[in-house]
């Protein structure tokens, strides 16, 4: 049987959509519902807009609440497996003030 392929070869499987934890409140939800957060190879840590950037990903809800709990407990800087500058959790806790609207 060919990777990728269904029964008998006859229709390729769509691919799976698994949910995503968020690392500060641990609830489960879609990859286009959470803001990924990404180790790229080179050691710099950014928040990937697309959710397509290439390295290590990490994900939070887009709620402030979430980012603030999330910077207590470090889980960025241990899902990353690298330390987590103050800068991008501000632009994080920004991020989430500008999805909130006035």
């Amino acid at each position: 049987m060919v990777r990728g392929m269904g029964q008998a070869g006859t229709q390729p499987r769509s691919p799976r959509k698994r949910p995503r934890r968020c690392v500060g409140c641990g609830r489960e939800d879609a990859k286009a519902n959470l803001l990924r957060i990404v180790r790229s190879p080179d050691g710099t840590v950014q928040i990937s807009v697309s959710g397509k950037a290439p390295g290590r990903g990490a994900y939070v809800c887009a709620d402030l609440a979430c980012v603030q709990l999330a910077k207590k407990k470090n889980a960025l800087s241990r899902a990353l497996k690298h330390p987590v500058e103050k800068d991008v959790y501000e632009r994080l806790e920004a991020l989430c003030r500008d999805d909130a609207g006035p």
